[in-house]
């Protein structure tokens, strides 16, 4: 399947606004939901799409790793995009407000089954991993827990899984406060929307309506990954009632290194010289991420300045090359002398001559200029 850009498919340029990008899901959403086009397999995945390409361009941090990475970026080497853990809450707000004047009564519609279960089915956890590993790719033990639906209650928290109208939203999921002449709706907090609440509480599950397992597995981290990146890995999320299972989402945390610095897919690292290299010019060996690296320092060399080794950085995530490596100088001065020392420093000075006082030449005749302006 053709990958379509999320700026093309919402009818959107490239610089567009929060404001605009918003309006644009709307009028797309609109077009493309399910109760507006029943049976329509095409609109139906039309309708996905764009609420994807909503959740990624109103996200700042998704908006700025999708612009510079594309999909592969948001979850990892080759990956879709997926859903945040909020994404559903926000996506049900909007439709709430955009369908509840036209007979609709809520996200997906009243003929549509209403979510039993109150939990989402894709999971995020955080998977910390070192510097090096973030760099070269690695292969790494994962240990979470998932939730599994109580079968006893089918997933409601209810015994024998039998449910009732919710009396604190009358069977709407919603409920209504009045501010001076705006009323406001929000999901009701006692059915978390679902408009259904226990009559009698479910005793296996403790009316949560799913049991915690744990479980661990192996996963390959790609090369190149970044800070922040998340991975998605299929089925192994949380598990419905019906069977069907969410997807897990890996939010990458890389450890900072002692010595290099990453930014993008360069790499920094500050080398200190001592006053004399600076002088008279000098070649060292310095650590590379993939090995030792010659650095040559020409006399003269001025303290922060930089040199670049081309290549010598990150593989880009989606293998677009290798970013650079930038060695950042800082020049050390001795922090004490001994008399032998503070001799042949000034023997040295003085066989510059006027050199060794540059202050003398370039203030030349600036004494009498302001003595000038007082008398």
């Amino acid at each position: 399947m053709t990958e379509i850009d999320y700026y093309e498919l919402l009818e959107v340029t490239r610089d567009s606004d929060k404001v605009t990008i918003k309006k644009a899901y709307r009028k797309m959403a609109m077009k493309y939901h399910p109760d507006k086009n029943p049976g329509d397999n095409e609109a139906e995945e039309k309708f996905k799409a764009v609420n994807e390409a909503y959740q990624v361009l109103s996200d700042d941090e998704k908006r700025q790793l999708y612009n510079r990475y594309g999909k592969a970026g948001l979850e990892g080497h080759g990956q879709r995009s997926g859903f945040s853990s909020g994404g559903f809450d926000d996506l049900g707000s909007i439709f709430e407000e955009m369908f509840s004047s036209s007979g609709f009564s809520g996200f997906g519609g009243s003929q549509r089954e209403r979510k039993t279960y109150n939990y989402n089915l894709d999971v995020a956890i955080e998977l910390e991993i070192e510097f090096n590993e973030a760099i070269f790719g690695c292969q790494k033990d994962v240990k979470y827990s998932y939730k599994d639906a109580c079968t006893d209650c089918k997933g409601t928290g209810a015994k024998n899984g039998k449910l009732s109208s919710c009396s604190a939203c009358g069977g709407q999921g919603q409920v209504h406060t009045r501010q001076g002449f705006m009323t406001f709706a929000q999901t009701c907090p006692h059915c978390q929307g679902s408009g259904q609440a226990a009559t009698t509480k479910c005793k296996t599950c403790n009316a949560t309506g799913y049991k915690t397992k744990k479980d661990n597995f192996d996963v390959n981290i790609p090369e190149g990954v970044s800070d922040g990146i998340r991975i998605r890995v299929s089925n192994k999320g949380n598990i419905a009632p019906d069977g069907s299972r969410g997807d897990l989402y890996l939010q990458i945390k890389v450890k900072e290194d002692s010595h290099f610095v990453r930014h993008d897919d360069d790499i920094y690292i500050e080398v200190p010289i001592f006053f004399t290299q600076v002088a008279l010019g000098a070649s060292i060996t310095i650590p590379g991420l993939r090995g030792e690296l010659e650095l040559k320092i020409p006399a003269g060399t001025k303290d922060k300045e930089q040199f670049k080794f081309h290549n010598e950085g990150v593989k880009s995530v989606q293998g677009y090359g290798k970013g650079d490596l930038i060695v950042q100088i800082k020049i050390n001065y001795p922090k004490s002398l001994t008399s032998e020392q503070e001799e042949l420093l000034q023997k040295l000075h003085e066989s510059f001559g006027l050199e060794s006082k540059p202050h003398e030449s370039n203030f030349e005749g600036m004494f009498e200029k302001v003595k000038k302006w007082f008398s």
